[in-house]
């Protein structure tokens, strides 16, 4: 990010004023933008960042997922950046009612079916000349984790291991609402699912540590600041049950990471996965103190730990 004595609020991209093009070629990367067309017919907007020409070739792919509310174009970027600067190609979508893809916003009434969306854009990277025979990892952030499981789950074999960022793969029995609130919500969604009223604190500022960086995520124009709509609220609340019962499916190798201060999902429920899953090879990484946005809303110093935790895990298996 740009000099801290620069107005941030006037900053068109997240590290600052420096256009997207020119930024890239600073971080000795490419980088392009598409769009993905669904079965169904929905258009998804896609990024890619991959090493720069005249590279070794790429050491493995990496398949990215975001989490609820966010997308591909704003701080999520750091990360794929970090990994393309490490050798790795990385692809990512903004999933559907998100971002820059078609969509009524921040609605999802289907998880399964966006799974099934981004396993087909996932595929198709992965079927690239240049990509053939290359080691192909899920990583996913929050309800993006959550998806990265279903993915496993769908493509059991498909991938070579998965990250998984501060997951949503349980509802928390500290924060599940009790009897009768998934009741009612489950049935005013059967009449009215788009509608956004679900009393909740914006997660932003649960999710951020560094009041600089609060402002900076703050100010990506497609991040959505409404209350979540009753389809999508259900919809969640049915598919982490689905994965708090399926923990012990898992058998993708996979590496865990929260922070034990996050209070947007919950660390012993990363703790729950590391233990019931069945994976051969799995590891978790819980930071002490850190909270939800573990990749940009910390300190730099607590970034780059996470980072080359991540970066290690991968460089093993790649």
């Amino acid at each position: 990010m740009e000099m801290e004595g620069e107005e941030v609020k006037s900053y068109p991209n997240y590290w600052g004023f420096t256009p997207e093009e020119e930024y890239y070629e600073q971080q000795g990367i490419e980088s392009t933008k598409s769009t993905f067309t669904t079965e169904g017919g929905l258009k998804l907007f896609t990024r890619s960042w991959v090493p720069k020409a005249g590279s070794p070739p790429p050491r493995a792919l990496i398949l990215m997922v975001h989490g609820y509310g966010n997308d591909i174009s704003w701080t999520f970027q750091g990360t794929p950046i970090f990994l393309a600067q490490k050798g790795f190609a990385c692809f990512a979508l903004d999933l559907p009612g998100h971002g820059r893809s078609t969509g009524l916003r921040a609605y999802v009434p289907n998880v399964d079916l966006v799974a099934r969306d981004c396993l087909s854009f996932f595929d198709s990277v992965k079927q690239t000349p240049s990509f053939l025979g290359l080691p192909a990892f899920l990583f996913g952030e929050s309800m993006g984790a959550a998806i990265a499981l279903l993915l496993h789950f769908l493509q059991p074999h498909g991938f070579h291991g998965a990250v998984l960022v501060a997951p949503m793969c349980k509802i928390s029995d500290k924060v599940k609402p009790g009897w009768p609130i998934p009741q009612i919500l489950t049935f005013l969604a059967r009449f009215f699912p788009t509608l956004p009223i679900v009393p909740t604190a914006d997660l932003l500022f649960k999710a951020v540590r560094v009041e600089r960086k609060r402002v900076i995520a703050d100010m990506n124009p497609l991040r959505y600041r409404g209350k979540p709509r009753l389809g999508t609220v259900v919809e969640l609340l049915r598919v982490t049950d689905l994965l708090g019962r399926r923990l012990w499916d898992v058998s993708i190798p996979f590496i865990v990471l929260h922070g034990s201060g996050d209070v947007v999902t919950d660390p012993d429920v990363s703790r729950e996965l590391y233990r019931e899953a069945r994976s051969g090879d799995k590891s978790i990484k819980v930071y002490e103190g850190m909270m939800h946005s573990l990749l940009f809303g910390e300190t730099d110093h607590n970034v780059d730990i996470v980072r080359n935790d991540i970066l290690s895990w991968l460089l093993a298996r790649s």
